[in-house]
């Protein structure tokens, strides 16, 4: 009515301009046409948009009076941005009509504050509302402001929390106000107690369970905030209903619920459910099955007559377990994609229920095409020799997740944005399918600095790696933009120096597909490290120790027992040469020694993703021998000096390596690794050899250091290292961890993690004890970040530092024991 009222007050307000040039009877309608339209009072809108959205244009023609103007009056009002709206008729000429419209504009926002809440409170409120300066300020959005805001408050149970809005007139610029934004948020309003009724078969502790959001305020309630949230309690109603459906009450409904305030302000929720009768299957049968018989779909469905019933269970085990053993994948992973499996309900007997599953299994599926986007920079040849679903191949479910889990474990593309999209054909018997995949950084920039203890120091190291280098595209027009990428070859190359007591350098170059018709690895590399007892040449007890090797190595994909297998063999040398190294204790003070191994790795590795594994298992057997140069020598070795003695090193060496990971709950993944290691010598009268030996304790980053052909074995709570003199010939390690992701963002993954290790190391073997072990327990992060690599970081805390360091008495509080923690670093990669 009030756009109405405005429009007719216009037009009487013009009478007398009009009257004074032309007569006109307003009891009788005129057509005229629009002369001009004029905007008069606005100063920040543009005029030309204000006359689009009037809906008059000059040359239409309007009947005066009519309802055209009042049309114009209410499309003006709804834009929300005026205190006032008029129009009037400035002149009429036989005619043509000229217009005016007389707009005032509604005041824009210099500034809001808030008053009442905290500055962290007041920063996610900023983000829930959408106020910028110089927006106009109109009803619409102060009343989505304070709804906005009432809702953050009601979400985290403040149910009673005020919004006021205070304008008031800015006169530092002209047309704007400020706006308070003034919170009383008041006391949060908990759930005190769920009293429910009806529920005679199932107690009521175990339908709270189901009710993950809607919790009773308790004692024990850490983690879970006692808050009331009807799209919650809704959500968890439907989960009580949805257990009571799994243990066969198929009829259970809730049937009434109320909310009341007790005494406290605090809520008290009533549930009243109808649980009605308890189900049994009693028989399933098949029709139209031809492919498999009866009794073998029977088997896969693995539900007997007289079990109860679970229509969550069943559609499981028919067509939806994410494991693959169901009913649908048995048919899928053969061909037929077109298969169809409807169970009907053909008797209830009281509480027995007959199901007829009635199959139609189509024809075999042939893939036709395999479509491939988003490879911006990795070559499509590297995407489809990862994949499993070829043209011409029958179409397969597992095909299909383990061309997914390739994708992943390629570490070029983002596992969460990857989808896989078949494109059935049913008139011919044909599927297209389509991979999308999004590329992700996979190259990784070292630039770090570490503390090496008193006798390192600070030391510095520099490293690249490209994962996915490409030397064909080196010689390449435009190949470089700003390295050959897209073939999926690796080359890394690491510097690390303290100046001139430490050096070490490393280069190392993988073609992950020989050839490229089987995916047979090559890899080659190099090292160089100097190592000097102190800083200065001049010094009487200076020395040093330099290696230098190489290794080149082949690998092939296995087939039996199944395509998870690899098999890695290499060719390694190794060449020391020690110049007075005897201050450091080493058996060798002057000389050279030679280390020429063949090394064999048998691993399978079935992780479901390298960069966060929620699933599968990594499991590696290396064997690492030397000829037995002794064997050949004739020579006697019993009074041979040491550096005559280890001329040419011999050894036979074994480590396991056992990584398993499985999703727990939710996102919680459980990590469980055995590692283990064995040094073996063939001549008793020379002894284990000096070098490949094991050291347990510290942070790891020193294995880099290589200081006498020694493997680091980290051990996480304060335990430095702890090997016997020259080092361990055997080693057990034992871990557990707990991970949780809290960013899976490519661009910067991060995880956490509650971990739990055990390890001890023994020179002999006779000396082994496998259940004398030296236990830490923590918690430590993880940063995944593409340009850098791993970073992180660990606390532990010791149980046994009086078994490893004697004479450092044993923690009796915890308070000592908490004090005896220790921090590590992890920079640009996991420790072993």
């Amino acid at each position: 009515m009030r756009y109405l009222f405005a429009g007719l007050l216009a037009l009487l307000i013009s009478i007398p301009a009009v009257a004074q040039q032309t007569a006109v009877d307003y009891e009788n309608p005129k057509e005229y046409v629009i002369g001009s339209i004029q905007v008069e009072g606005t100063k920040y809108l543009d005029k030309d948009i204000l006359i689009l959205l009037s809906g008059l244009r000059p040359g239409s023609r309007v009947m005066v009076p009519g309802s055209d103007v009042t049309k114009c009056v209410q499309a003006l009002w709804k834009q929300g941005l005026f205190a006032d709206v008029s129009i009037e008729a400035r002149s009429i000429t036989n005619d043509t009509i000229h217009l005016v419209y007389q707009l005032t504009e509604k005041p824009r926002l210099s500034a809001f504050t808030f008053k009442g809440i905290r500055k962290g409170e007041q920063s996610d409120i900023r983000e829930k509302i959408n106020l910028t300066k110089g927006k106009v300020l109109t009803d619409n959005i102060l009343v989505n402001t304070k709804n906005a805001i009432s809702n953050y408050y009601t979400d985290k149970g403040f149910v009673h929390a005020s919004v006021e809005l205070k304008t008031v007139k800015d006169t530092t610029f002209p047309n704007s106000v400020l706006l308070y934004i003034v919170i009383n948020k008041g006391n949060r309003v908990k759930i005190d107690d769920i009293i429910v009724s009806g529920n005679r078969e199932i107690k009521s502790r175990k339908l709270y369970g189901q009710m993950k959001k809607t919790k009773r305020n308790t004692w024990y309630s850490i983690f879970n905030i006692s808050r009331f949230i009807q799209k919650d309690f809704d959500n968890d109603k439907r989960s009580v209903e949805d257990y009571y459906n799994k243990k066969g009450f198929r009829d259970a409904t809730i049937t009434h619920d109320s909310l009341a305030t007790n005494p406290k302000g605090n809520y008290v929720l009533y549930l009243t459910i109808d649980e009605g009768n308890k189900y049994y299957f009693r028989t399933i049968t098949w029709k139209g099955n031809t492919k498999y018989s009866s009794g073998r779909l029977d088997t896969i469905l693995n539900i007997n007559s007289g079990d109860v019933f679970n229509q969550q269970r069943f559609d499981r085990r028919l067509k939806a377990d994410p494991n693959g053993n169901d009913v649908s994948s048995l048919y899928l992973d053969d061909g037929y994609l077109f298969f169809n499996a409807t169970p009907v309900e053909v008797n209830i007997d009281n509480d027995s229920i007959d199901i007829e599953i009635r199959i139609y299994e189509g024809p075999q599926a042939i893939i036709n095409e395999v479509n491939i986007s988003g490879n911006d920079k990795t070559s499509e040849h590297v995407v489809r020799r990862a994949l499993r679903t070829l043209p011409g191949n029958k179409f397969s479910r597992a095909d299909i997740i383990r061309s997914q889990r390739e994708l992943a474990t390629l570490g070029f593309f983002d596992p969460e944005k990857t989808q896989i999209i078949p494109v059935p054909h049913p008139e011919n018997g044909t599927v297209d399918i389509n991979y999308i995949v999004e590329e992700k950084p996979s190259d990784q920039l070292e630039l770090s600095a570490g503390y090496g203890g008193q006798v390192f120091g600070v030391t510095g190291s520099l490293g690249v790696r490209f994962n996915n280098f490409s030397t064909r595209n080196m010689f390449r027009k435009g190949g470089w933009s700003p390295i050959p990428v897209g073939d999926g070859q690796q080359v890394g190359i690491r510097a690390q120096s303290n100046g001139r007591l430490f050096q070490s350098y490393n280069i190392s170059f993988t073609e992950p597909w020989l050839g490229g018709k089987k995916p047979n690895s090559l890899s080659v590399g190099g090292n160089r490290t100097r190592i000097a007892t102190t800083w200065d040449k001049e010094n009487p007890n200076y020395g040093y120790l330099i290696t230098t090797g190489a290794s080149i190595g082949y690998g092939r994909q296995l087939k039996w027992p199944d395509d998870y297998f690899t098999l890695v063999s290499s060719i390694d040398y190794q060449n020391y040469d020690l110049k007075n190294y005897a201050s450091r204790n080493f058996i060798i003070s002057d000389g050279t020694a030679n280390s020429l191994s063949i090394k064999e790795t048998f691993s399978r590795n079935s992780l479901s993703d390298f960069t966060f594994p929620k699933s599968g298992s990594n499991i590696t057997l290396t064997v690492q021998i030397t000829p037995p140069w002794s064997l050949f020598s004739g020579k006697d070795y019993t009074d041979l000096p040491n550096n005559q003695k280890y001329k040419w090193i011999e050894y036979h060496k074994y480590r396991f390596t056992s990584d398993w990971y499985t999703n727990v709950f939710g996102k919680f993944v459980l990590r469980t690794a055995t590692k283990m290691g064995y040094l073996g010598n063939y001549n008793s009268e020379i002894g284990p050899s000096p070098f490949e030996r094991f050291v347990l304790g510290g942070d790891g980053l020193s294995n880099n250091f290589n200081l006498a052909g020694q493997e680091i074995i980290a051990q996480r709570g304060g335990y430095d290292p702890y090997a016997p003199p020259g080092g361990a010939t055997i080693f057990n390690k034992h871990i557990v961890e707990l991970r949780y992701p809290f960013s899976t963002n490519p661009s910067a993954f991060i995880y956490g993690h509650i971990f739990a290790e055990a390890a001890n190391q023994w020179l002999r073997v006779r000396d082994f004890n496998p259940f004398k072990l030296n236990r830490s327990v923590g918690a430590g992060m993880r940063f995944l970040l593409p340009a850098f690599g791993l970073l992180g970081f660990d606390y532990g805390i010791p149980f046994d530092l009086h078994q490893v360091f004697p004479g450092t008495p044993k923690a009796t509080t915890l308070r000592e024991l908490f004090s005896r923690g220790k921090i590590t670093i992890v920079l640009g990669f996991e420790p072993e």
